[in-house]
């Protein structure tokens, strides 16, 4: 049997609740969330509302943004690759949404997966 590496943790963003853990709040409690941006969905028949989809280390989480809030954070809806996102669970037929309230883009955060840990260097 071979041991596999343990690999850094993923630099999960301050104060975000991993994907797997989003059964454990209540129906209308406010998380906070962050992942890569997996898929942008702006469905015609929506009327303006925009899904996407985060990945985190865990799972996926579903995010639903209102034509409002998408005007006010259009840029990171649009170009960001990393988002975090605050808002309130929505639970309906055993699908979970968060129905976004605060969108951050934190993209930067994605340079320290290609730094190695301090003191983690080979040589």
């Amino acid at each position: 049997m071979t041991v596999q590496p343990r690999l850094p943790p993923w630099p999960r963003p301050p104060s975000a609740l991993p994907a797997i853990r989003l059964v454990e709040p209540p129906n209308g409690a406010r998380v906070t969330v962050a992942g890569l941006v997996i898929l942008r969905q702006r469905p015609g028949t929506a009327k303006g509302v925009i899904f996407l989809t985060l990945e985190d280390e865990t799972g996926i989480v579903n995010i639903v943004v209102w034509r409002k809030l998408y005007e006010h954070f259009r840029r990171a809806v649009i170009s960001g690759r990393l988002l975090r996102i605050t808002g309130r669970i929505q639970r309906e037929n055993n699908v979970t949404h968060v129905l976004a309230e605060r969108i951050e883009d934190i993209s930067p955060m994605l340079d320290t997966l290609l730094t190695p840990p301090r003191g983690s260097e080979t040589g």
